[in-house]
Protein backbone atom coordinates (compact mmCIF):
# COMPACT_ATOMS: atom_id res chain seq x y z
CA UNK A 1 0.00 0.00 0.00
CA UNK A 2 2.86 2.58 -0.04
CA UNK A 3 5.90 2.92 -2.38
CA UNK A 4 8.82 2.43 -0.51
CA UNK A 5 11.08 3.14 -3.25
CA UNK A 6 9.78 6.34 -4.15
CA UNK A 7 9.14 6.83 -0.10
CA UNK A 8 12.62 6.42 0.42
CA UNK A 9 13.59 9.04 -2.35
CA UNK A 10 12.13 11.46 -0.54
CA UNK A 11 14.50 11.70 2.58
CA UNK A 12 18.00 12.91 1.07
CA UNK A 13 19.54 11.77 3.80
CA UNK A 14 19.13 7.92 3.20
CA UNK A 15 21.52 8.12 0.31
CA UNK A 16 24.10 8.80 2.63
CA UNK A 17 27.31 6.42 2.86
CA UNK A 18 28.70 5.75 6.63
CA UNK A 19 32.28 3.72 6.17
CA UNK A 20 31.67 3.29 2.60
CA UNK A 21 28.42 1.11 3.50
CA UNK A 22 25.08 2.64 2.69
CA UNK A 23 23.28 3.73 6.00
CA UNK A 24 20.57 1.82 7.58
CA UNK A 25 19.11 4.18 9.48
CA UNK A 26 16.92 2.52 12.47
CA UNK A 27 17.62 5.16 15.52
CA UNK A 28 13.92 6.61 14.90
CA UNK A 29 12.86 6.50 18.40
CA UNK A 30 15.22 9.19 19.33
CA UNK A 31 14.30 11.31 15.94
CA UNK A 32 13.04 10.76 12.63
CA UNK A 33 15.08 11.83 9.28
CA UNK A 34 13.11 14.64 7.26
CA UNK A 35 11.72 14.26 3.96
CA UNK A 36 12.56 16.83 1.09
CA UNK A 37 8.60 18.22 1.22
CA UNK A 38 9.45 19.60 4.59
CA UNK A 39 13.40 20.86 3.54
CA UNK A 40 11.75 22.65 1.11
CA UNK A 41 9.22 24.24 3.27
CA UNK A 42 11.22 25.82 5.81
CA UNK A 43 13.66 26.89 2.36
CA UNK A 44 10.68 28.54 1.03
CA UNK A 45 9.51 30.45 4.33
CA UNK A 46 13.09 31.80 5.25
CA UNK A 47 13.81 32.36 1.39
CA UNK A 48 10.52 33.92 0.41
CA UNK A 49 7.83 34.50 2.88
CA UNK A 50 9.83 34.73 6.54
CA UNK A 51 8.53 37.49 8.87
CA UNK A 52 7.68 37.63 12.57
CA UNK A 53 4.10 36.63 13.08
CA UNK A 54 0.97 38.54 14.75
CA UNK A 55 0.46 41.81 15.23
CA UNK A 56 2.51 43.06 11.85
CA UNK A 57 0.73 44.91 9.22
CA UNK A 58 3.02 44.05 6.17
CA UNK A 59 2.57 41.89 4.05
CA UNK A 60 5.24 39.17 5.03
CA UNK A 61 4.21 39.60 8.30
CA UNK A 62 0.43 38.43 7.19
CA UNK A 63 1.58 35.92 4.50
CA UNK A 64 3.87 34.40 7.77
CA UNK A 65 1.29 34.68 10.08
CA UNK A 66 -1.27 32.85 8.10
CA UNK A 67 0.94 30.03 7.76
CA UNK A 68 1.86 29.85 11.09
CA UNK A 69 -1.75 29.97 11.91
CA UNK A 70 -2.48 27.25 9.04
CA UNK A 71 0.42 25.07 10.96
CA UNK A 72 -2.00 24.88 14.35
CA UNK A 73 -5.03 24.35 12.27
CA UNK A 74 -3.47 21.24 10.45
CA UNK A 75 -2.68 19.90 14.05
CA UNK A 76 -5.58 20.51 15.46
CA UNK A 77 -6.99 18.13 12.05
CA UNK A 78 -4.19 15.53 12.65
CA UNK A 79 -4.84 14.38 16.24
CA UNK A 80 -8.25 15.57 15.80
CA UNK A 81 -8.48 18.32 18.56
CA UNK A 82 -12.05 19.98 18.87
CA UNK A 83 -10.34 23.58 18.43
CA UNK A 84 -7.59 25.63 17.95
CA UNK A 85 -7.51 26.95 20.91
CA UNK A 86 -6.83 23.59 22.24
CA UNK A 87 -3.26 23.16 20.57
CA UNK A 88 -0.34 25.04 22.34
CA UNK A 89 3.04 25.03 20.52
CA UNK A 90 6.03 24.46 22.47
CA UNK A 91 9.54 23.25 22.61
CA UNK A 92 8.57 19.67 22.37
CA UNK A 93 7.39 16.84 24.49
CA UNK A 94 9.42 17.42 27.84
CA UNK A 95 8.02 21.52 27.81
CA UNK A 96 4.49 20.56 27.41
CA UNK A 97 4.85 17.85 30.34
CA UNK A 98 6.82 20.65 32.43
CA UNK A 99 3.76 23.61 30.67
CA UNK A 100 1.15 21.21 32.22
CA UNK A 101 3.02 20.14 35.35
CA UNK A 102 3.60 23.88 36.95
CA UNK A 103 0.52 25.71 34.88
CA UNK A 104 -2.55 23.15 35.84
CA UNK A 105 -1.31 21.34 38.60
CA UNK A 106 0.93 22.92 41.07
CA UNK A 107 -1.62 25.45 41.79
CA UNK A 108 -4.29 22.47 42.66
CA UNK A 109 -1.58 20.23 44.59
CA UNK A 110 -1.56 19.76 48.28
CA UNK A 111 0.60 17.68 50.79
CA UNK A 112 -0.57 14.25 50.78
CA UNK A 113 -1.93 14.51 47.28
CA UNK A 114 -0.66 11.91 44.65
CA UNK A 115 0.41 11.66 41.01
CA UNK A 116 0.06 8.76 39.22
CA UNK A 117 2.61 7.35 36.75
CA UNK A 118 3.75 4.00 35.58
CA UNK A 119 7.55 2.25 35.70
CA UNK A 120 8.20 2.45 32.37
CA UNK A 121 8.11 6.30 31.91
CA UNK A 122 10.24 8.22 29.60
CA UNK A 123 12.34 10.46 32.13
CA UNK A 124 10.87 13.52 30.85
CA UNK A 125 7.65 12.03 32.39
CA UNK A 126 9.24 11.44 35.77
CA UNK A 127 11.17 14.35 36.93
CA UNK A 128 8.67 17.40 36.48
CA UNK A 129 6.29 15.37 38.76
CA UNK A 130 9.12 14.13 40.82
CA UNK A 131 10.02 17.87 41.50
CA UNK A 132 6.65 19.00 41.76
CA UNK A 133 5.84 16.30 44.14
CA UNK A 134 9.07 17.50 46.63
CA UNK A 135 7.91 21.17 46.23
CA UNK A 136 4.54 20.41 47.38
CA UNK A 137 4.93 17.41 50.12
CA UNK A 138 2.77 15.64 47.78
CA UNK A 139 3.67 11.66 46.87
CA UNK A 140 4.54 10.08 43.19
CA UNK A 141 2.54 6.48 42.78
CA UNK A 142 3.89 3.69 40.15
CA UNK A 143 2.05 1.90 38.31
CA UNK A 144 4.01 -1.22 38.01
CA UNK A 145 5.44 -3.30 34.93
CA UNK A 146 5.55 -7.23 34.37
CA UNK A 147 8.10 -8.95 32.49
CA UNK A 148 7.13 -9.06 29.15
CA UNK A 149 6.94 -5.25 29.05
CA UNK A 150 3.51 -4.94 29.79
CA UNK A 151 2.12 -2.67 32.58
CA UNK A 152 0.19 -4.35 35.70
CA UNK A 153 -3.13 -3.12 35.97
CA UNK A 154 -4.52 -5.24 38.06
CA UNK A 155 -4.33 -2.94 40.86
CA UNK A 156 -5.05 0.19 39.18
CA UNK A 157 -8.77 0.61 40.90
CA UNK A 158 -6.62 0.48 44.04
CA UNK A 159 -4.12 3.41 42.95
CA UNK A 160 -6.99 5.70 41.38
CA UNK A 161 -8.17 7.09 44.80
CA UNK A 162 -9.29 10.13 45.90
CA UNK A 163 -5.76 11.49 46.64
CA UNK A 164 -4.88 11.20 43.11
CA UNK A 165 -4.44 14.60 41.22
CA UNK A 166 -3.88 13.44 37.88
CA UNK A 167 -2.10 10.56 35.98
CA UNK A 168 0.59 10.95 33.29
CA UNK A 169 0.91 7.46 31.25
CA UNK A 170 3.25 6.73 28.22
CA UNK A 171 0.90 5.98 25.50
CA UNK A 172 3.75 3.69 23.37
CA UNK A 173 6.98 3.21 25.63
CA UNK A 174 10.27 4.10 23.34
CA UNK A 175 12.65 1.35 25.41
CA UNK A 176 10.51 -1.42 24.87
CA UNK A 177 7.68 -0.56 22.45
CA UNK A 178 4.69 -1.62 24.32
CA UNK A 179 1.86 0.16 23.37
CA UNK A 180 -0.57 0.63 26.29
CA UNK A 181 -4.01 0.01 26.73
CA UNK A 182 -4.45 3.69 27.72
CA UNK A 183 -8.64 3.99 26.76
CA UNK A 184 -8.88 1.57 29.56
CA UNK A 185 -6.94 3.39 31.65
CA UNK A 186 -8.16 7.17 30.95
CA UNK A 187 -11.78 5.40 31.05
CA UNK A 188 -10.90 4.36 34.84
CA UNK A 189 -9.75 7.93 35.75
CA UNK A 190 -12.31 9.49 34.55
CA UNK A 191 -14.82 7.43 36.53
CA UNK A 192 -12.74 9.20 39.62
CA UNK A 193 -12.72 12.68 37.78
CA UNK A 194 -8.77 12.55 37.62
CA UNK A 195 -7.51 14.17 34.56
CA UNK A 196 -5.23 12.29 32.41
CA UNK A 197 -2.06 13.24 30.52
CA UNK A 198 -0.40 11.33 27.78
CA UNK A 199 2.90 11.27 26.22
CA UNK A 200 2.49 10.84 22.52
CA UNK A 201 6.24 11.46 21.75
CA UNK A 202 6.51 7.59 19.97
CA UNK A 203 2.97 7.12 19.46
CA UNK A 204 1.79 10.04 17.24
CA UNK A 205 4.16 9.19 14.20
CA UNK A 206 3.23 5.17 14.11
CA UNK A 207 -0.72 4.88 14.18
CA UNK A 208 -4.07 7.25 14.31
CA UNK A 209 -4.60 9.44 17.07
CA UNK A 210 -7.78 10.81 17.90
CA UNK A 211 -7.68 12.58 21.05
CA UNK A 212 -11.14 13.32 21.35
CA UNK A 213 -12.00 9.49 20.97
CA UNK A 214 -9.59 8.81 23.64
CA UNK A 215 -10.75 11.68 25.83
CA UNK A 216 -7.29 12.43 27.53
CA UNK A 217 -6.99 15.65 29.09
CA UNK A 218 -3.78 16.68 27.96
CA UNK A 219 -1.75 15.09 25.16
CA UNK A 220 2.25 15.60 24.17
CA UNK A 221 4.72 15.05 21.32
CA UNK A 222 7.45 16.47 19.52
CA UNK A 223 8.42 17.58 15.87
CA UNK A 224 11.42 15.87 15.56
CA UNK A 225 9.93 12.49 15.96
CA UNK A 226 7.54 12.45 13.12
CA UNK A 227 9.65 13.71 10.28
CA UNK A 228 9.19 17.94 11.46
CA UNK A 229 12.45 20.13 13.19
CA UNK A 230 13.42 19.86 16.36
CA UNK A 231 12.83 22.09 18.84
CA UNK A 232 8.89 22.73 18.54
CA UNK A 233 5.88 20.35 19.51
CA UNK A 234 2.72 20.36 20.74
CA UNK A 235 0.27 20.07 24.00
CA UNK A 236 -2.60 19.54 23.31
CA UNK A 237 -5.21 20.57 26.33
CA UNK A 238 -8.83 20.77 26.48
CA UNK A 239 -10.11 23.73 26.53
CA UNK A 240 -11.72 23.91 29.85
CA UNK A 241 -8.41 23.53 31.70
CA UNK A 242 -6.73 25.84 29.46
CA UNK A 243 -8.97 28.49 30.74
CA UNK A 244 -8.32 27.76 34.26
CA UNK A 245 -4.65 27.36 33.88
CA UNK A 246 -1.64 30.02 34.40
CA UNK A 247 0.42 31.28 32.44
CA UNK A 248 4.08 29.08 31.96
CA UNK A 249 5.76 31.87 31.36
CA UNK A 250 5.26 35.78 30.85
CA UNK A 251 6.78 38.37 28.14
CA UNK A 252 5.47 39.66 24.70
CA UNK A 253 2.90 37.74 22.73
CA UNK A 254 1.04 35.92 25.83
CA UNK A 255 -0.63 39.33 26.76
CA UNK A 256 -3.44 41.59 25.84
CA UNK A 257 -3.17 45.33 28.39
CA UNK A 258 0.36 45.66 29.96
CA UNK A 259 0.48 48.76 32.79
CA UNK A 260 2.70 49.00 35.66
CA UNK A 261 -0.32 48.32 37.92
CA UNK A 262 -1.92 44.95 36.21
CA UNK A 263 -1.47 43.12 33.04
CA UNK A 264 -4.28 41.43 30.96
CA UNK A 265 -3.05 37.79 29.70
CA UNK A 266 -4.25 37.07 26.44
CA UNK A 267 -6.65 34.12 25.31
CA UNK A 268 -6.03 30.31 25.27
CA UNK A 269 -3.82 28.95 23.23
CA UNK A 270 -1.92 32.55 22.90
CA UNK A 271 -1.35 32.85 26.58
CA UNK A 272 0.84 29.73 26.83
CA UNK A 273 3.49 31.41 24.12
CA UNK A 274 5.55 33.82 25.39
CA UNK A 275 7.68 36.14 23.10
CA UNK A 276 8.58 35.31 19.27
CA UNK A 277 7.84 31.27 18.33
CA UNK A 278 9.33 28.98 16.51
CA UNK A 279 7.96 30.76 12.92
CA UNK A 280 9.92 27.59 10.88
CA UNK A 281 9.41 24.85 13.10
CA UNK A 282 5.34 25.34 13.61
CA UNK A 283 5.62 25.05 9.71
CA UNK A 284 7.90 22.56 9.03
CA UNK A 285 5.76 20.58 11.52
CA UNK A 286 2.94 20.89 9.53
CA UNK A 287 4.57 19.77 6.38
CA UNK A 288 5.64 16.66 7.96
CA UNK A 289 2.13 16.34 9.09
CA UNK A 290 0.94 17.07 5.65
CA UNK A 291 3.31 14.26 4.17
CA UNK A 292 2.05 11.63 6.89
CA UNK A 293 -1.22 12.27 5.69
CA UNK A 294 -0.80 12.00 2.27
CA UNK A 295 0.31 8.22 3.34
CA UNK A 296 -1.89 7.30 5.54
CA UNK A 297 -1.61 6.56 8.85
CA UNK A 298 -3.43 3.57 8.89
CA UNK A 299 -1.35 2.45 6.11
CA UNK A 300 2.51 3.53 7.55
CA UNK A 301 0.89 1.89 10.63
CA UNK A 302 0.40 -2.03 8.90
CA UNK A 303 3.75 -1.51 6.70
CA UNK A 304 5.55 -1.03 10.19
CA UNK A 305 3.90 -3.64 11.94
CA UNK A 306 4.66 -5.94 9.03
CA UNK A 307 8.39 -4.73 9.64
CA UNK A 308 8.27 -5.17 13.30
CA UNK A 309 7.20 -8.87 12.76
CA UNK A 310 9.85 -9.89 10.07
CA UNK A 311 12.59 -7.88 12.67
CA UNK A 312 11.53 -10.05 15.61
CA UNK A 313 11.07 -13.09 13.89
CA UNK A 314 15.05 -12.78 12.63
CA UNK A 315 16.00 -11.46 15.88
CA UNK A 316 14.38 -14.49 17.62
CA UNK A 317 17.01 -16.65 15.52
CA UNK A 318 20.45 -14.84 16.68
CA UNK A 319 21.88 -17.28 18.95
CA UNK A 320 22.76 -15.00 22.60
CA UNK A 321 20.24 -12.27 21.30
CA UNK A 322 17.48 -11.71 24.09
CA UNK A 323 14.53 -8.91 23.49
CA UNK A 324 13.73 -6.84 25.77
CA UNK A 325 9.85 -6.05 26.04
CA UNK A 326 7.25 -8.79 24.56
CA UNK A 327 4.30 -7.49 24.77
CA UNK A 328 1.81 -8.64 22.25
CA UNK A 329 0.68 -5.12 21.54
CA UNK A 330 4.10 -3.42 20.43
CA UNK A 331 4.80 -0.20 18.21
CA UNK A 332 7.64 -0.98 16.04
CA UNK A 333 10.84 -1.00 18.81
CA UNK A 334 13.20 -3.52 19.43
CA UNK A 335 15.11 -3.50 22.48
CA UNK A 336 17.70 -6.25 22.91
CA UNK A 337 20.95 -7.87 24.88
CA UNK A 338 23.45 -9.65 23.48
CA UNK A 339 24.85 -12.01 25.85
CA UNK A 340 28.53 -10.94 27.05
CA UNK A 341 28.69 -7.76 24.98
CA UNK A 342 28.16 -4.35 25.97
CA UNK A 343 25.55 -2.31 23.99
CA UNK A 344 28.26 0.42 23.61
CA UNK A 345 30.61 -2.44 22.03
CA UNK A 346 27.50 -3.39 19.80
CA UNK A 347 26.53 0.43 18.57
CA UNK A 348 30.05 0.97 17.96
CA UNK A 349 30.69 -2.18 15.61
CA UNK A 350 27.47 -2.14 13.85
CA UNK A 351 28.28 1.59 13.10
CA UNK A 352 31.26 0.35 11.17
CA UNK A 353 29.03 -1.29 8.90
CA UNK A 354 26.69 1.66 8.23
CA UNK A 355 23.93 0.76 10.97
CA UNK A 356 22.54 3.29 13.16
CA UNK A 357 21.03 2.23 16.53
CA UNK A 358 21.02 3.44 19.93
CA UNK A 359 22.34 2.28 22.78
CA UNK A 360 21.96 2.90 25.93
CA UNK A 361 19.27 3.68 28.97
CA UNK A 362 16.92 5.53 26.63
CA UNK A 363 16.16 7.85 29.60
CA UNK A 364 14.23 4.71 31.19
CA UNK A 365 16.73 4.07 33.91
CA UNK A 366 13.99 2.36 35.91
CA UNK A 367 13.01 0.55 33.15
CA UNK A 368 17.05 -0.89 32.71
CA UNK A 369 16.81 -1.41 36.68
CA UNK A 370 13.29 -3.46 36.27
CA UNK A 371 15.56 -5.89 34.27
CA UNK A 372 18.44 -5.48 35.99
CA UNK A 373 20.60 -4.76 32.76
CA UNK A 374 22.68 -1.52 32.22
CA UNK A 375 21.37 -0.70 29.02
CA UNK A 376 20.20 -2.58 25.49
CA UNK A 377 20.72 -1.60 22.08
CA UNK A 378 17.38 -0.04 20.12
CA UNK A 379 16.39 -0.95 16.89
CA UNK A 380 13.39 1.37 16.05
CA UNK A 381 11.82 1.32 12.80
CA UNK A 382 10.21 3.44 10.39
CA UNK A 383 8.36 3.44 7.10
CA UNK A 384 11.08 4.28 5.15
CA UNK A 385 13.53 0.80 6.27
CA UNK A 386 12.50 -2.31 4.35
CA UNK A 387 12.94 -5.88 4.97
CA UNK A 388 16.35 -5.60 2.64
CA UNK A 389 17.56 -3.31 5.45
CA UNK A 390 16.73 -5.68 8.60
CA UNK A 391 18.83 -8.72 7.02
CA UNK A 392 21.93 -6.14 6.95
CA UNK A 393 21.20 -5.21 10.96
CA UNK A 394 20.93 -9.49 11.14
CA UNK A 395 24.16 -9.48 9.65
CA UNK A 396 26.11 -6.80 11.48
CA UNK A 397 25.02 -8.62 14.76
CA UNK A 398 26.55 -11.49 13.45
CA UNK A 399 29.94 -9.12 12.95
CA UNK A 400 29.26 -8.17 16.69
CA UNK A 401 29.71 -11.33 17.90
CA UNK A 402 32.23 -12.61 15.20
CA UNK A 403 34.35 -9.35 16.14
CA UNK A 404 33.69 -9.98 19.92
CA UNK A 405 34.35 -13.63 20.08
Amino acid sequence: MLDIKKIRGDFPILRTEVNAKPLIYVDNAATTQKPQQVIDTILDLYTNTYSNVHRGVHQLSQKATTLYEGARETVRKFINAGSVKEIVFVRGTTEGVNLVASSYLEPLLKAGDEILISEMEHHSNIIPWQMLVERKGAKLVIIPMMEDGNLDLSGLGKLLNNRVKLLAITHMSNSLGTINDVSTIIDQAHARSIPVLLDGAQSVAHFPVDVQALDCDFFVFSGHKIYGPTGIGILYAKEKFLNSMVPYQSGGNMILNVSFEKTEFNEIPYKFEAGTPNIAGSIGLAAALDYISSLGISNIDHYERELLLYATEQFEKIEGLRIIGTAPNKGCIISFVLEGIHPHDIGTIMDMEGVAVRTGHHCTQPVMDYFNIPATTRVSLSFYNTKTEIDGIVRAIQKVKEFMG
